[in-house]
């Protein structure tokens, strides 16, 4: 029986995607640097900006002394554009509340720093009903490692075959199936709705039994 709902936050609960794409560029920007919109989609979705800065100082030794600089630049640049852009969206409202009504445990687990989680799940209005957020402070490895995901379960008291993990991305899909967790994979933002979520949902139950 589901006990849990694992949510990711960028691409999921919030359409954040192009947000850290703009603020990390305009961090790197200062150092004449910059990711391209390819790169972006299919090299660095879904990971933190530590990983993306070392990576990018393995392809144009960028050095390392910079990247605390530049992560503390990107995440400013982040918070802003998130003041600035991010509003509620009623269908995440609508899932989240029924959910959290229905007796639903809700965690979201997010690459991202606690900061930038819970200024968006404010700017969002969805912390109310968030009951546990993991965020890439609180582990030793990220996604695509199932830590964040198996911190989570661990914290609720449950089973991974207890939970479901709603994820968009490579790497938080393998994060949550490393994890025992059911996973449900979803394309944008307006996918994760109510009736997508219970129907999942149902399917899981039905299989575990």
């Amino acid at each position: 029986m589901i006990k849990a709902i694992l949510f990711d936050m960028d691409g999921v609960l919030i359409d954040a995607k192009d947000w850290h794409y703009e603020a990390l560029n305009k961090a790197l920007g200062l150092f004449g640097l910059g990711i391209s919109r390819y790169d972006h989609l299919h090299t660095f979705d879904g990971l933190p900006t530590k990983v993306k800065l070392k990576m990018l100082s393995e392809q144009y030794y960028l050095p390392e002394e910079l990247h605390p600089f530049i992560n503390q630049v990107k995440q400013k640049y982040t918070i802003e554009l998130t003041n600035e852009r991010c509003r509620p969206m009623f269908h995440h409202e609508y899932a989240l509340s029924r959910l959290h009504q229905a007796g639903y445990k809700i965690a979201v687990c997010s690459n991202s720093i606690r900061n930038t989680i819970e200024t968006m799940m404010r700017q969002a209005a969805l912390i109310d009903y968030v009951d546990l957020i993991v965020s890439n402070q609180d582990v030793k490895k990220a996604k695509p490692d199932p830590e964040m995901y198996q911190t989570a379960i661990a914290k609720f008291g449950l089973q991974p075959r207890e939970c479901l993990v709603v994820e968009d991305n490579p790497n938080g899909i393998a994060a949550g199936r490393a994890s025992g967790a059911y996973v449900l994979p979803v394309a944008t933002v307006y996918d994760v709705n109510y009736d997508n979520i219970t129907h999942t949902i149902e399917k899981c139950e039905a299989e575990h039994d």
